[in-house]
């Protein structure tokens, strides 16, 4: 089935010829939303149709890269491009980074003019992507906000760019006259002979932004120009792609880096509409990968060890392509590959992979490495969640949407104003006391980066066939419903609190009594189903797919109150339950601390049965921890506390060290609001009581969690985890405990039963529990212990300390002496008559006799076990962390002229490198950021720098000398 070149709703153009070099030449009809396919259920409002109001926290972000657009020049964009053209540069910077001029002998080499790695540095071998991306963002921001000065750029881009293509084709070198770009086109004829990435560079990616840029000036400014540039590489893709057989092109997309092509099967798609030109929808199915496809499609796992954001892009296209065909396996694909990624390879703020690769399946706590969630890969997986919500109307699109675009993508803009940097992550990772690693000119996320914070307001409202109204997430905007004669406000005190406005303003046009309706969507954080309120009057909606649908008639001036209830809640991971990170209501928030191994929190005493997790006592005037006053704290000091560590909200920009995840753990057993002396002890694989109260499936009421106490007590003391009195202890914290949320109750006894209860005998009896009312008339509740348990064995107790203490940072920088202790609790023998062992990871039991020392540098698990007379087996476990050698670096310079390139590097084996600082002279110790130039001068000068790693350690500082100006060393 073919449906020919659908249009996207918003997306009519008129005329497709226009004058060589006119970027005056104009469309007269064109969209100011991005776009959206065809063949979806919802769409969005164009992007000046919606506005993000100035409280709401996405203003800030997106009004700093609005600066950014508005103030750089753009011959610095065009600068690569005239460079390789023969062009006068206008004395022009290149951006910087990846976006470079490349080797100086570099030429305007055709595609069989290979120079060789000594005149074609792989680091620059991408220009032109990061100005792709650049004109992008120029247009998004002209779509939003309709600022001329803004559409002027992207007129004066366009030209500069038609200049060049022209410019290319006028020297006879290429392949195609359509060729456009800031390099040679051996690149291209390299890949096509399965040239490895180092030689080459992705250099179809490149030609993806470009393109993509070019589409975005023309259907979201109406730039003709750029379409027409746009369909000439788009005659020069099909003309290198279709003189090429089928199995070339399979196993060129295949190669890592090398073969990325970024979203080329949605461009040359999107351009086969804009251009009319069938071809150009054959040429995006050149870009399927068919293994790729299929594995999708049949729901087959083969993203292991895959890079993560090679591939994200081709889902875009698939969709596209899906409805431009109509074929089921595209979508199929698309379905199939996104359950595979969300939520089982997804972190907590959104974002996936570790070193740009993806791990196992429904592994995240084991994928934590040191350089996570690539900013570029949320970038494109928000696209894909809001085609597939567009297409579909399902809520989880929207729930992960939601997740991804305030957590990570809005984290991932530094608080801080550039006229230069887009000031933003490329990796934002999720290892113990990381920092994300922002600024990021001429980078792939730096370019992405562009694109995210000048649209943020194209996916809160969609709108049907039916005219109905979607609310997708809770953001302070005003919406102009031009369809339906009215303006929609929307107040929200969201992400921190949960009550939401929308406000119906009709025009002079619009009658009172008008029927609408508006789906709300109800977020999987809430508690509970949100109330809805117009005046006094209390609405009753259907619950329909994750969105209430309130249908009535509307007046002028009208308020739809939505309460939602949020809870201080701790998520786990899929793959460790004791791993979990700290949200409130769509907000992750993260622990600030120097510690750059795992802290370890006492969540589980905190637990409720509603999944929250019970805060540090307020200031509040309340003086409760509920769910307003989790608020409160939120809105007056930024952050809550748990245990003492302070956790806010990870959107800020912020560029301080940061915890995703900890570790539930504690020392004593407690419940919220009743805490014990007794410690935590755990059995031989490593669980605790507590672990057992909370496991799944959860207790749902106060009845059910007594239940799960008794239970579980039981068992501890039969495996000899509590003693007698330890589990009277446990009982009576138990039975007060505020778990409901209602508030400490009142305690009862504890009694022996006369015999073993229930149908229980020795060891397997059962501790249960009966309500009463006392002479009060306060309902208590008592427990019930069979005397048998009060025969059962008391394990050892057993320790592990280290003879030192670690660094602020949590790792030991020297390395620690193991001494294990163990208490024989029973009293029978004394310690004297224990056997304790001891094991490092998942190595053999061996014999403990006296403190020893780890054997060197490493993540050590060290577990320990002593067992009495009787058999009794105590457990303990520690995770030590040992670095003690000083990361490694060193200094590659490169000569330009008079000027040197000095670039640092680091390496570190064991925590990992977290900084390298340097200083020359007339500067002063300073953070490295990026390549820098130092002039040369007539004195020979001296550059020190050293690297510092996570643990803590500093290296010794290294020199660099810099001969005198004029000296050929």
């Amino acid at each position: 089935m073919t449906r020919g070149n659908a249009m996207a709703w918003d997306a009519a153009v008129t005329g497709s010829a226009a004058v060589a070099g006119n970027a005056g030449a104009r469309s007269d009809e064109y969209p100011s939303a991005t776009g959206i396919l065809s063949s979806a259920q919802l769409r969005p409002f164009p992007l000046d149709r919606v506005r993000i109001g100035d409280d709401s926290v996405f203003a800030r972000a997106k009004n700093q890269m609005l600066h950014l657009a508005r103030v750089y020049p753009v011959d610095r964009l065009l600068a690569v491009f005239r460079a390789n053209a023969g062009l006068d540069t206008r004395d022009a910077l290149a951006p910087g980074n990846w976006e470079d001029f490349g080797h100086p002998r570099e030429q305007a080499w055709g595609e069989h003019d290979y120079p060789g790695r000594e005149s074609a540095q792989t680091a620059n071998l991408l220009r032109g992507h990061y100005a792709g991306h650049f004109l992008s963002m120029l247009s998004l921001a002209y779509a939003g906000e309709r600022d001329e000065t803004l559409r002027a750029k992207v007129d004066e881009f366009v030209a500069g760019l038609g200049d060049v293509q022209r410019a290319l084709a006028a020297t006879g070198r290429y392949s195609h006259p359509g060729f456009l770009a800031a390099y040679g086109e051996w690149q291209f004829s390299r890949l096509e002979d399965y040239a490895p990435y180092g030689e080459i560079w992705a250099p179809y990616y490149t030609t993806h932004k470009i393109m993509a840029g070019l589409l975005d000036a023309y259907e979201l400014t109406g730039n003709v120009e750029a379409r027409e540039i746009a369909a000439s590489m788009g005659h020069w893709v099909a003309h290198r792609l279709t003189r090429l057989d089928h199995e070339r092109i399979q196993r060129m997309w295949s190669l890592y880096i090398a073969g990325e092509y970024g979203g080329m099967n949605e461009t040359m798609a999107r351009l086969s509409v804009v251009a009319d030109e069938p071809l150009f929808l054959d040429v995006a199915r050149l870009f399927d990968q068919d293994d790729l496809l299929a594995a999708g499609a049949e729901r087959r796992d083969v993203l292991t060890d895959m890079h993560a954001n090679q591939h994200l892009p081709q889902l875009i296209g698939y969709l596209h392509e899906y409805d431009l065909t109509g074929e089921r396996r595209y979508l199929d694909a698309v379905l199939g590959l996104w359950d595979q990624i969300v939520p089982g390879r997804t972190f907590a703020h959104g974002g996936t992979g570790e070193s740009e690769l993806w791990g196992p399946p429904n592994t995240v706590a084991g994928d934590i490495g040191h350089r996570n969630a690539e900013t570029c890969a949320t970038y494109n997986l928000l696209k894909i969640a809001r085609h597939l919500f567009a297409l579909t109307r399902e809520a989880r699109f929207m729930a992960y949407y939601e997740r991804g675009v305030l957590n990570h993508i809005l984290a991932s803009r530094r608080d801080v104003d550039s006229d230069t940097s887009p000031e933003v992550a490329y990796m934002f990772p999720v290892n113990p006391g990381t920092v994300a690693e922002f600024d990021n000119i001429g980078t792939c996320c730096g370019g992405t980066g562009l694109e995210n914070h000048v649209k943020y307001q194209d996916t809160i409202f969609f709108t049907s066939a039916d005219a109905e109204l979607w609310v997708s997430f809770f953001v302070p905007a005003t919406l102009d419903w031009r369809e339906q004669h009215a303006t929609v406000r929307m107040q929200t005190t969201q992400p921190l609190g949960g009550v939401t406005e929308l406000r119906i303003d009709g025009d002079d046009d619009f009658v009172d009594g008008t029927p609408l309706t508006l789906r709300i969507r109800v977020p999987e954080w809430t508690v509970g189903i949100p109330s809805l309120r117009v005046g006094d009057e209390t609405i009753t909606a259907a619950l329909d797919d994750g969105y209430l649908v309130v249908r009535r008639p509307w007046t002028s001036g009208e308020v739809l109150r939505i309460e939602t209830r949020s809870a201080l809640r701790a998520v786990s991971t899929p793959d460790d339950p004791t791993l979990q990170s700290i949200e409130f209501g769509p907000s992750v928030l993260v622990a600030r601390s120097a510690a750059t191994t795992a802290l370890d929190l006492p969540l589980a005493q905190r637990r409720r049965l509603d999944g929250s997790v019970r805060a540090d006592v307020f200031s509040a005037p309340s003086g409760t921890d509920s769910a307003d006053a989790v608020e409160a704290a939120l809105r007056a000091d930024g952050a809550v506390h748990i245990d003492g560590v302070r956790f806010e909200p990870i959107w800020t920009g912020s560029d301080e060290r940061y915890h995703m995840y900890v570790r539930a753990a504690g020392a004593r057993i407690g419940f919220v609001g009743a805490e014990t002396e007794v410690p935590v002890r755990v059995r031989h694989d490593g669980t605790s009581l507590l672990d057992d109260v909370w496991r799944e499936p959860l207790p749902q009421t106060r009845a059910e969690f007594l239940d799960r106490v008794a239970a579980t007590a039981a068992a501890a003391r039969r495996d000899g985890l509590l003693s007698q009195d330890e589990l009277v202890e446990v009982l009576r914290a138990a039975v007060t405990a505020d778990v409901d949320g209602l508030g400490v109750h009142p305690g009862g006894a504890v009694l022996e039963s006369d015999t073993d209860s229930g149908e229980a005998s020795g060891d397997t009896a059962a501790v249960t529990w009966r309500e009463s009312v006392d002479a009060d008339g306060i309902r208590v509740v008592d427990w019930i212990v069979p005397p048998a348990l009060a025969a059962a064995a008391i394990a050892p107790a057993v320790a592990i300390t280290t003879g030192v203490l670690p660094a602020p940072s949590g790792w030991f920088t020297e390395v620690p002496m193991i001494t294990v202790t163990a208490d024989d609790l029973s009293g029978a023998t004394g310690s004297a008559g224990l056997r304790v062992e001891v094991s490092l990871g998942e190595g053999d039991w061996m014999p403990y006799t006296a403190p020893f020392p780890l054997p060197g540098d490493g993540e050590h698990r060290v577990r320990a076990r002593a067992t009495d007379a009787s058999g009794a087996t105590g457990h303990a476990s520690r995770e030590v962390a040992v670095d003690t050698g000083a990361p490694v670096s060193q200094a590659t310079v490169r000569r330009l002229g008079s000027s040197v390139e000095i670039t640092l590097t680091a390496t570190d084996e064991v925590s990992g490198v977290e900084r390298i600082q340097w200083e020359g002279p007339g500067t002063f110790w300073a953070t490295f950021q990026e390549a820098f130039v130092r002039a040369l001068s007539d004195e020979e000068q001296i550059i020190e720098f050293a690297a510092t790693d996570r643990a803590g350690n500093e290296e010794a500082r290294q020199r660099l000398i810099l001969p005198p100006r004029g000296d050929a060393s």
